[in-house]
């Protein structure tokens, strides 16, 4: 959401730029079309090579390894995870310790197909779980095989799954990055809330995830006055309104 209305404001600062063509999936599925030149979908192929990439550091300081970047810097913050509920919240869905309750069911993202927000919020969940001094057992379950009736897990596209789940009724609570509730709310104010789990608001329980970017390759005809809008006040106004913090330059 942030970044489509980023790319359209610097379309209509560089109207000779043209069309603007990008994707935003999970970093496996990011990495690997790098590297084919292109990504199927079903028999439809797009040959592509992007000239931007923003994406988890971890993820960038690899493709800096593999020679497609030579480099990259600290873009956004997100602002935390919180609980997504369904709207009313009428489970009364407060905290860590309700998702101990018999009648409450957790989504995550998958452990293998989206590694790096599970782990993100797998952390959190267990940090904050310390905190309040109990043990959230269903989590130890060996990846893949969770407790069904604690825990279901996303296939591959958590940020779709998960508000799925909760409308579906799989599951009560999932977890998610605020940006990502926030939305949710807004666009489906009918059907979703969202709760800071035990006062996690600001403090480190939950560790900020930090978004980073820079240029593919040489970036491209367009790539590097991309990139410099990208860290400009009006693209940081965007990303605030959209739940997230821009990075100290």
């Amino acid at each position: 959401m942030a970044l489509q209305d980023s790319l359209h404001a610097f379309a209509l600062a560089h109207p000779a730029v043209g069309d603007i063509f990008y994707t935003t999936t999970p970093p496996r599925i990011a990495t690997e079309m790098l590297r084919a030149g292109g990504i199927e979908i079903g028999n439809f192929r797009l040959s592509v090579t992007p000239h931007v990439m923003i994406s988890p550091p971890g993820v960038l300081a690899l493709l800096v390894e593999e020679g497609y970047m030579k480099s990259y810097r600290p873009f956004m913050n997100s602002r935390g995870a919180v609980l997504l509920v369904k709207k009313g919240n009428p489970k009364g869905i407060l905290g860590i310790n309700d998702l101990l309750r018999s009648d409450v069911r957790l989504f995550l993202s998958n452990p293998v197909t989206e590694k790096v927000s599970n782990r993100i919020y797998f952390d959190c969940l267990q940090r904050m779980a310390t905190r309040e001094g109990i043990t959230l057992d269903f989590l130890t379950h060996p990846p893949g095989q969770p407790d069904p009736e604690k825990l279901i897990y996303g296939r591959s596209i958590h940020h779709r799954e998960a508000p799925q789940a909760i409308v579906d009724e799989r599951a009560d609570a999932a977890m998610v990055f605020y940006h990502l509730a926030l939305r949710y709310r807004r666009i489906f104010s009918e059907h979703f809330d969202y709760v800071w789990p035990d006062s996690s608001l600001g403090d480190q329980a939950c560790d900020m995830s930090i978004i980073s970017c820079g240029l593919v390759g040489n970036g491209g005809e367009w790539g590097q006055a991309l990139l410099d809008y990208l860290f400009s006040d009006a693209v940081t106004k965007i990303y605030e309104h959209h739940g997230l913090s821009s990075n100290p330059r």
